[in-house]
């Protein structure tokens, strides 16, 4: 007989090492539950950068497609504009030319009231004419 020491085959050794086993098998089994873990994390996270570049794209587009319509809507009533203004200044020009007896001098009247205004508006251009049209074009871009 043994005295006081332990044999392999003592119950109580082959319990720990059993219990050993099944902890490191556990252990095992979480890392590999953790690596899956972190790969479905990353899977979900790169699902999410693409989605949030795809919604950035679509965004960049509407604002884009927005603007050029704005801008072509501008243009047309910029078209527009001239030649109701053209037709009226021409009109105006041939009737204050027959009022005073000169068409070319009511021509000359009619240009004179024009050279006012754009020197009137070139005057306002920077306090208020450019602040007016950029925070238009600001406004139109975070519609």
């Amino acid at each position: 007989m043994l005295s006081h020491g332990r044999c392999q085959d003592d119950p109580e050794t082959a319990f720990t090492e059993k219990l050993i086993m099944e902890t490191e098998e556990l252990k095992q089994e979480k890392k590999e539950g953790l690596k899956d873990t972190i790969g479905d994390l990353f899977n979900h996270s790169i699902d999410y950068l693409n989605t949030f570049y795809k919604l950035a794209i679509v965004k960049a587009t509407e604002k884009a497609t927005k603007a050029a319509a704005g801008v072509l809507s501008a243009i047309v009533v910029a078209v527009l504009g001239f030649f109701m203004l053209f037709f009226i200044a021409f009109g105006l020009a041939w009737w204050i030319g027959d009022l005073v007896n000169s068409r070319a001098g009511g021509f000359l009247i009619v240009a004179g009231v024009f050279l006012l205004l754009i020197v009137a508006l070139v005057m306002m251009s920077k306090r208020i004419v450019f602040p007016y049209f950029r925070d238009r074009i600001i406004r139109k871009l975070y519609e």
